[in-house]
């Protein structure tokens, strides 16, 4: 069964909420609703971190309270740490995710074309059990709501049980998507499709993080457009990272 909000107003809100920060920024001093939506976790594992001095915060009163810089640095610690304890974050970047042969560049592609084809990328991998369920999976989301989201950019993305481990696949539509449905209207030119086993929520999280935090730069958006082919697409991804 897929966990995902019943009412689209409701869930178009709180995408919408996300677009603006992953655009304008994150406020100054953020709550564990807004914490949670961040990360993509749940609010009762922020409060759990938070109780135990897991994640950097303070109290007003009786409600926590987080900097968002003391945040991103400490997403940031995550990311770049060698060492946990088990049920910590554990190390995981692109590089290990995507694979050189998971990598497609094509001139025009409709949404349904694009997505199939990194649907049997994926399949092709040791990492999919099932092809059906990844495909019911991602098909499934985008009816909920476009993983568009905004500037040229879509991460479609799915946890189940009969995926094995995390793995990305990767797009370049050089004249762009134009049926996406992206939340600012505009086509789609670079697709990450991110899969991942229904119990990896920090691995996902963490290479949600990474895309997010690396696609926000323009001029990175704006060379990983202008790759000739898969291959120096795939090379330009793994120079800078």
């Amino acid at each position: 069964m897929y966990q995902y909000a019943k009412c689209s107003m409701f869930f178009k809100l709180i995408v919408k909420n996300v677009l603006q920060r992953f655009i304008m920024g994150l406020p100054a001093i953020m709550t564990i609703e807004e914490v949670a939506e961040y990360l993509r976790v749940s609010e009762r594992t922020v409060y759990d971190w938070a109780s135990k001095g897991e994640i950097p915060c303070g109290k007003i009163g009786s409600a926590w309270r987080f900097k968002s810089s003391d945040i991103e640095a400490w997403v940031n610690k995550q990311l770049n740490t060698d060492s946990h304890k088990k049920g910590d974050f554990v190390p995981l970047f692109l590089n290990k995710a995507l694979s050189r042969e998971n990598v497609l560049v094509q001139e025009k592609a409709g949404k349904a074309e694009v997505l199939n084809a990194l649907i049997d990328m994926l399949a092709e991998t040791s990492v999919v059990n099932s092809k059906k369920d990844l495909s019911n999976g991602i098909f499934h989301r985008e009816q909920l709501l476009s993983t568009g989201i905004g500037m040229g950019i879509g991460i479609p993305h799915v946890r189940l049980n009969s995926i094995k481990d995390v793995a990305v696949a990767a797009a370049l539509v050089r004249e762009g998507v134009k049926d996406y449905e992206s939340l600012d209207s505009e086509p789609v030119k670079l697709i990450f499709m991110i899969v991942a086993r229904q119990d990896q929520h920090a691995e996902h999280l963490k290479l949600l993080s990474q895309l997010s935090s690396r696609l926000k730069d323009k001029e990175f958006r704006e060379k990983l457009t202008r790759c000739s082919d898969s291959r120096t697409f795939y090379d330009f991804l793994m120079e800078s990272r």
